[in-house]
């Protein structure tokens, strides 16, 4: 008995050890909690939470709750998508959080740190490769770019983990097609550790691929949302524009208790996140036309039928 109480008391260690390192608490394991310290919402509103884990607030209450203050820039964050047709819209969302960095990074007066995009070569082959100005017009910043194009995925993790090991970047963003054996939880701890050490975001950017065991922080499964119409100066509403993009994001690994799903949207202009409310599916399937036709013609009296556009006048033919 005595033996087996050393075996469980070395093993719930062992497992103390990791959680620490991946900075999350063990469920099962009873620790001593020091008391709260008061000026520790301060810290976090000022991007660094009582644990002395630095975030970046993104300014959507339910999102920063979620993320335990904003986004981690010390550590990996995975953005997934489901499937290719949606690849896009988790790029994007990787792109906006990228911007923030950039943002973040330049208010501190180090402008020349750039953004890494590693890109393997399937994931680039079925989604495409970033546009320099889509995403200049995203609002990151391409000047502070740097795209790599490694061929295999063991190829990418050795570039993620050799850009971790400096300070040059203000985040790295990695993107597989997948999940690759190669992209196991032990290489998945491994740059995560890398990225907590050498103080640097990390999002791992997934594309379509499937739920499995992550040292991540936070995962975040992203879905592209319908657009709204741009508004006017006035307060109306243009019709038949497209607004800003919109993703409904969705946390799949968080240790807080998460919504069904928020819907944001990015402004590219002012570089920031607004929470808006989902389109009615009607809405978000059969959209209004632009420019409305009637008067034109009287209704056509057939349920569900679209309206004639007038009577037909005949000219004479031209001789």
């Amino acid at each position: 008995m005595a033996e087996n109480a050393v075996q469980r008391e070395t093993v719930l260690s062992l497992r103390e050890t990791i959680a620490q390192i991946e900075n999350r608490r063990l469920a099962g394991v009873v620790k001593t909690v020091k008391a709260a310290d008061p000026a520790g919402f301060r810290r976090r509103q000022e991007g660094t939470q009582s644990s002395g884990r630095k975030v970046l607030p993104l300014g959507i209450p339910e999102l920063d709750a979620i993320l335990e203050g904003g986004l981690p820039l010390e550590g990996m964050t995975e953005i997934r998508n489901s499937e290719t047709r949606d690849a896009g819209a988790a790029a994007g969302f990787a792109t906006a959080l990228g911007a923030l960095c950039q943002q973040a990074r330049q208010q501190k007066g180090d402008a020349a740190a750039p953004v890494l995009w590693i890109s393997q070569s399937l994931a680039s082959t079925e989604a495409g490769l970033p546009y320099g100005l889509g995403l200049k017009a995203y609002g990151l910043d391409i000047r502070s770019l740097i795209l790599s194009l490694p061929r295999t995925v063991k190829d990418a993790l050795w570039i993620a983990e050799t850009a971790l090991s400096v300070s040059a970047f203000c985040a790295v963003i990695l993107e597989i097609r997948g999940n690759p054996a190669s992209l196991a939880l032990s290489e998945s701890r491994r740059l995560h550790v890398r990225a907590r050490a050498g103080r640097i975001p990390l999002l791992l950017l997934r594309q379509s691929g499937h739920e499995e065991a992550s040292s991540a922080f936070f995962r975040l499964h992203i879905e592209p949302a319908p657009a709204r119409e741009r508004p006017l100066p006035d307060g109306s509403m243009l019709c038949g524009s497209i607004g800003h993009p919109v993703f409904h994001v969705i946390a799949e690994k968080s240790r807080s208790p998460a919504p069904l799903g928020l819907f944001l949207e990015w402004n590219p202009h002012d570089r920031r996140f607004y929470p808006v409310e989902p389109l009615p599916a009607a809405a978000a399937a059969d959209p209004q036309p632009a420019h409305s036709v009637a008067g034109l013609s009287a209704s056509s009296g057939r349920p569900g039928g679209a309206e004639p556009l007038g009577h037909l006048l005949a000219f004479p033919r031209a001789s």
